[in-house]
């Protein structure tokens, strides 16, 4: 027998084999990921397509997840035909729009469709703050008032307070990558305060583990970029106990 068949079940994964759900626009997350996971697991991008990446309303912002959920169930079949033993749901406003309790029984839906476990972003972020703790947060978004209304709900649902939030309102899609890190450690500002705890970002489309782990040294509190927990919460829930670090206490003490 071949030594890669007696000691490794694919040649890049030996430790796991992760597929990721993103949009068809999202340009973010494979940079952000490969930046974080650790030697020994790949992952594996399934892209639910997106034509019409307007978002400079309400209206529109709706219109762009639902052409996301329609074609959701074509990127997990193509993504799962690598094999993977984990899925990833790289996105944020298309589970956080259900609400608490309906998220939870479509990722359930989803892991026993797909036959392997599911990681999900917000379900990261939530056990990111509750390992550090936090109980008020300043919140920064991509979004617009509808979808930035939905995430306070959620995280409020989840036990936290959202004491500020910033919504950036990008105007599309893809426009969502092109926030500087400029314009996102401004919102970082915007959003703290004395007595908030820690502060967080959405949106996987918003490039943040870089500027994020920074900001903590000058903010003094834990801050959230919802890339990199996704990463730290899917090895966890993996049973692998990976620290990284340069990107947050979350990712190197917890």
């Amino acid at each position: 027998m071949p030594i890669q068949e007696l000691l490794v079940p694919d040649a890049a994964a030996y430790r796991a084999k992760w597929g990721v759900i993103i949009p068809s626009t999202n340009t973010v997350v494979e940079h952000d990921f490969a930046r974080l996971v650790p030697h020994g697991i790949s992952f594996h991008a399934g892209r639910a397509l997106i034509t019409r990446p307007e978002m400079t309303s309400d209206a529109t912002a709706k219109a762009l997840l639902d052409q996301m959920e329609e074609r959701f169930d074509e990127a997990v079949e193509q993504v799962m035909t690598a094999k993977p033993d984990r899925l990833i749901v790289a996105m944020s406003a298309e589970v956080i729009r259900r609400g608490v309790s309906e998220a939870a029984e479509w990722t359930a839906a989803l892991a026993e469709r797909a036959g392997v476990p599911v990681t999900t972003g917000p379900d990261a972020v939530v056990a990111a703050l509750r390992a550090v703790g936090a109980e008020r947060i300043g919140l920064v978004t991509p979004y617009h008032a509808e979808s930035d209304a939905l995430t306070v709900a959620y995280l409020e649902a989840c036990g936290f307070e959202v004491a500020n939030i910033i919504g950036l309102q990008c105007t599309s899609a893809t426009a969502i990558a092109e926030t500087t890190p400029e314009r996102f450690t401004e919102a970082l500002r915007g959003v703290d305060g004395d007595d908030v705890d820690a502060l967080v970002q959405v949106g996987t489309n918003l490039s943040a583990i870089r500027v994020a782990g920074e900001a903590e040294h000058w903010l003094g509190k834990p801050t959230i970029a919802m890339n990199a927990v996704t990463v730290w919460w899917a090895l966890r829930e993996s049973g692998f106990a990976d620290t990284i670090d340069g990107f947050g206490t979350v990712l190197r003490d917890h």
